[in-house]
């Protein structure tokens, strides 16, 4: 598929009814286990991911240029659709939109920061109008952080912010919102009848709703992101423990580079 044709076929996966399953990824090799994975249909990265493989903090810490790289790297090794996370642009969300769809990048998570609504929405605005003059739909998913930065406020105040926010984000263009965070099944529910089934997006954390629940209820898609790559450090670091103490590889390990 060219870009056009992986663009129209992430759409094509956010707006049908089936919940679509991305695990992400941070490199070519963890790009193409997943991507050779039966059932896979579309690849995410992982910004924390990939800044924390090269050495960086989380939060827009590593250079946008070795971000891109990355995720350029990751669009070229597989032919499947690929999302990225951008954070919140580093500075210029139109541009770097702009230079991820250049490196074959056709969808992106976007991330408000909890800035000033107006701010936010603008950020928005500027990353739908670097689709457009590419020429593509761009899957964008116009990210909050609501729920991760809700400390001690009001949940119901918490809430009414996101969907506040979810709805300027849509106006202004975004394809889906994404709403990180360990969510219950009233505010998911909420979220939903507010922004419109396969219209939110979400995360898996450790202890997160079931997946069939979130099909049932309308979401859109459901990440893991920086978990994977948690997921394989956990089995380094039992591997190294368990060798430390005279054992051998697991049994059942597989060759997949």
């Amino acid at each position: 598929m060219n870009t056009l044709d992986k663009a129209t076929e992430l759409q094509r996966l956010h707006a049908v009814p089936e919940l679509l399953l991305v695990v992400n990824v941070w490199d070519v090799i963890s790009a193409r286990v997943v991507a050779g994975t039966p059932g896979t249909t579309a690849l995410a990265t992982a910004s924390h991911s990939i800044a924390a493989s090269y050495g960086y903090p989380d939060g827009e810490q590593i250079p946008r240029d070795l971000m891109l790289e990355a995720c350029g790297r990751i669009a070229a090794a597989t032919d499947l659709p690929v999302s990225a996370d951008l954070e919140a642009g580093y500075g210029d969300p139109g541009g770097t939109v702009a230079r991820a769809i250049d490196l074959g990048i056709v969808g992106a998570n976007l991330e408000d920061q909890l800035k000033p609504l107006g701010e936010a929405v603008a950020a928005v605005e500027a990353a739908v109008a670097a689709g457009e003059a590419a020429g593509i739909p761009f899957q964008l998913n116009a990210r909050t952080d609501a729920f991760l930065r809700a400390g001690d406020r009001d949940p119901a105040e918490v809430l009414a912010d996101a969907i506040e926010r979810g709805r300027a984000y849509l106006d202004a263009g975004a394809a889906t919102f994404f709403a990180p965070g360990k969510l219950d099944e009233p505010t998911v529910a909420a979220l939903v009848e507010a922004l419109g089934p396969q219209k939110v997006t979400l995360i898996g954390v450790p202890g997160s709703l079931p997946l069939d629940t979130l099909q049932r209820l309308g979401v859109a898609r459901v990440s893991y992101g920086p978990w994977s790559q948690n997921v394989a450090l956990t089995a380094l670091a039992d591997l190294t423990e368990a060798v430390l103490a005279g054992g051998a590889l697991p049994e059942g390990t597989r060759k997949l580079n």
